[in-house]
């Protein structure tokens, strides 16, 4: 087979395929208690919520990731989820571990309620007679599934060079059965490499427990463990059922025996170490039957209490050429395999940190030799198919020669220094607090503007599927149900219609309609060449005006002069404008500070003054190098991608220093301010302060009816008001913007950060 592989030059091709994660994990209040509130409503409905659900518990948070190519995007989105649900339940934390927290004894631990939404009753029937069957206690055990199938295009190219008299299908569902076996024997090496549960908290009172040594005040242990979920303390059937993976209707066969026999009740609880997917597992076996395996699920995988995501990437990396591993190792004959395989399991999940001996098709072999040789084959393989991971499997190799690299054993060293519940607790606030650090960026996605990562957070947050179209347009598509809305931007949607954009693009044309529905603007001139421009300079010296292109955004273009300007400069400013545009417009400069009001459908959720980009003097520094340390925030980004942009010393500011005797070698004094530019755009370097829940209603009324008279549903409204406080003062709307940015709002550089994304999706109609 692997002559086979090499013959196709896949290379990294062979890592991509379909991959996705499902993490479950449990609510802990801060004392490391299960914590015994309700499911976040925010994550409702949970039966058909695609990304964060519940398991067993009310309390167990189950992450699904969607179905990806890559691991990298695998764990990209793991880590986003987790970013989403630890900043949405405020005062608890996420346990990091896969062996339970303090939990209470069965009659208290809150079996998950489902509700009425969809098959919710159902769902929630089934868990209870799971607790009564198997017991809380061991439900709230909670792992890592690896759900992966390879690339179609490999299984179709391996059938043309290895398909004999069999169909297409039957030679994919052998494929994926034979990974099956594999994996079944050497289980025992990945749990050896990513086991994590080596200590079991007092309350968890199994009779697991009581066997055991006290480690520290609250956790118990013995010596050489790795994992006790997967041992028989773990989460398993009564006795060990060995299913017949020698084709899939052997499978189905032999399922179906074990409930005709009463061992289990139904396919869903045969907890097996890997288990087949068919393509509809509402009906599971008869889908298997008639359209096959569709991938497969690793359920073998501890949490990885050092991973915010619960699993490390590298982790991943290797699960995948694990499998390819699997699906090129030669198999053996030994008939009693599977008994064997659980044997090994058992060994090495209770002492597999010691140097124990295995059994091999019938002989016995010690851990660490067959580890090694494992790992050298598939080195060999990597080296072969030119994977490109030799240092991943190099540090498997590592842990195999030195058990002290295992995540069991520095699990164990944490909680004899720290203690089960204080050691979790500390990495639990951790992962939180990164969340927080990150909260404005979507992991995978930070190269999208960050409008476009706020709505697609909000909407993974309230189980509306997103799918990203066209990267370099920011555009996506939300769903949920039948119900589907495209996107551009964040704030391009199908609510508002072409002709509005337009209006709100050309400068004049939405003056003119302000004006008829008697809102205040600016009076002024247009232009549609220089020379007929530079002919009218006379007409605005020394007087206080505004020149700007009369249709581009982002405050591009525009020279401000609120103290008047003498004719050079005017010529300039003119020569600026129509750098970006064919058409100037010449306003007049209204007294005030200008506030951006968002208008979302009939609301106004958030408002902004604006303050220029500006610099605060050392004494020592020049405008030059104030600016590049201001530019180090990491606030401060380009193309939207950050709450804020980067100050660029451009012509625009030249001339606008100009006009205050100033350039950019100038040394302001200490804490002096220095403004670089009048206009307060974000975009050009500008601070964000939030005032919105200072500014009258009758302002925030002006906004929404000046967006209404174009007929925008989502409007950014640039309003100056020369006191904000007196609802009579005088005002004019200078600029109305048909695709306004969200993340101002979100995450304004001073004042309350504003749900707008929360807005936009009640207006699609998705809340």
């Amino acid at each position: 087979m692997l002559n086979v592989i090499k013959s196709l030059e896949y290379k990294n091709k062979l890592l991509k395929g379909n991959f996705g994660v499902e993490r479950e994990t449990l609510r802990i209040d801060r004392e490391g208690k299960l914590a015994l509130t309700k499911h976040p409503k925010v994550f409702e409905c949970k039966i058909s919520h695609p990304y964060i659900t519940t398991d067993f518990s009310e309390s167990q948070i189950e992450l699904i990731t969607p179905t990806v190519n890559t691991v990298e995007e695998t764990y990209s989105f793991l880590n986003l989820l987790y970013d989403i649900t630890a900043l949405e339940i405020k005062d608890e934390l996420l346990w990091p571990q896969s062996m339970p927290c303090s939990i209470p004894e069965d009659d208290f631990i809150p079996v998950a309620d489902y509700g009425d939404c969809g098959n919710g009753k159902g769902a929630s029937d089934y868990r209870k007679k799971l607790l009564k069957k198997y017991g809380g206690k061991k439900q709230l055990i909670s792992g890592i599934h690896y759900n992966f199938s390879f690339n179609e295009e490999l299984i179709k190219d391996l059938y043309k060079i290895l398909g004999k008299e069999e169909d297409y299908r039957e030679f994919r569902d052998n494929i994926y059965l034979k990974v099956v076996r594999n994996y079944l024997r050497y289980r025992w090496l990945l749990i050896y490499l990513l086991g994590g549960t080596t200590i079991m908290h007092e309350s968890f009172g199994d009779k697991c427990v009581v066997n055991l040594d006290k480690v520290s005040k609250d956790g118990f242990s013995n010596d050489g463990v790795v994992s006790y979920r997967n041992s028989e303390c773990g989460y398993k059937n009564p006795i060990d059922l060995y299913p017949d993976y020698s084709s899939v209707k052997d499978y189905v066969t032999s399922v179906n025996r074990f409930i005709d026999d009463k061992l289990i009740d139904s396919h869903k609880e045969l907890y097996t170490q890997i288990r087949l997917k068919a393509i509809d597992n509402t009906k599971f076996l008869e889908s298997l039957l008639n359209d096959g395996i569709n991938y497969l699920e690793i359920r073998s995988i501890d949490i990885n209490p050092f991973s915010k995501a619960g699993i490390s990437l590298e982790d991943l990396n290797f699960i995948n050429i694990f499998t390819i591993y699997l699906l090129i190792k030669e198999e053996s004959s030994y008939e009693t395999w599977q008994q064997e395989a659980q044997n090994n399991q058992n060994i090495i999940s209770m002492y597999g940190q010691m140097d124990v001996v295995l059994n091999k098709n019938g002989k016995t072999i010690s851990k660490k030799d067959w580890a090694l040789e494992i790992l050298s084959e598939i080195r060999v393989m990597n080296n072969e198919l030119c994977l490109g991971k030799e240092e991943v499997v190099d540090n498997m190799i590592e842990k195999v020669l030195n058990p002290k690299l295992t995540y069991a054993y520095k699990l164990s060293e944490m909680v004899k220094k720290e203690g089960f519940l204080e050691g979790h607790i500390k990495l639990a606030k951790e992962y939180r607090e990164d969340a927080y650090k990150n909260r404005f960026k979507l992991e995978g996605f930070e190269d999208l503007e960050l409008s476009t990562q706020i709505l697609m957070k909000e909407a993974i947050k309230r189980g509306i599927k997103v799918d990203l179209i066209d990267r370099s347009e920011n555009f996506i598509s939300l769903q949920k149900g039948n119900h589907i809305e495209y996107v551009k931007q964040a704030t391009k949607t199908s609510k508002d219609s072409y002709i509005t954009i337009l209006m709100m693009e050309n400068k004049v044309v939405t003056k003119e309609i302000l004006n008829k529905n008697n809102i205040k603007v600016p009076s002024g001139f247009e232009f549609f060449s220089l020379n007929e421009a530079l002919e009218s300079v006379n007409k605005f010296v020394n007087k206080s005006i505004v020149v700007k292109p009369k249709s581009t955004n982002f405050g591009i273009g525009i020279s401000i002069f609120k103290d008047g300007a003498g004719e050079e400069d005017i010529k300039e400013a003119f020569k600026i404008a129509f750098e970006n545009d064919t058409t100037v417009l010449v306003e007049e400069f209204i007294e005030g500070k200008e506030y951006r009001f968002l208008v979302v459908g009939d609301e106004v959720p958030g408002i902004l003054h604006r303050v220029p980009a500006n610099v605060i003097g050392d004494g020592k520094s020049t405008i030059t190098k104030l600016v590049e340390e201001k530019n180090k925030s990491s606030l401060r980004g380009k193309g939207y991608k950050t709450p804020l942009e980067k100050i660029n010393l451009d012509n625009n500011v030249k001339l606008f220093l100009k006009q205050e005797n100033k350039d950019f070698e100038y040394i302001p004094q200490k804490d002096e301010i220095v403004y670089l530019r009048e206009n307060s755009n974000i975009s050009t370097g500008g601070d964000s302060i939030d005032y919105t829940d200072l500014i009258p209603k009758k302002f925030k009324d002006i906004a929404v009816n000046s967006a209404k008279a174009v007929g925008a549903n989502i409007c950014g409204v640039d309003m100056m008001i020369k006191d904000y406080k007196d609802e009579n003062s005088n005002y004019a709307i200078i600029e109305l913007n048909f695709n306004p940015a969200i993340h101002i709002h979100s995450y304004p550089y001073k004042g309350e950060e504003r749900e707008i994304a929360k807005g936009i999706l009640e207006l699609l109609d998705f809340i």
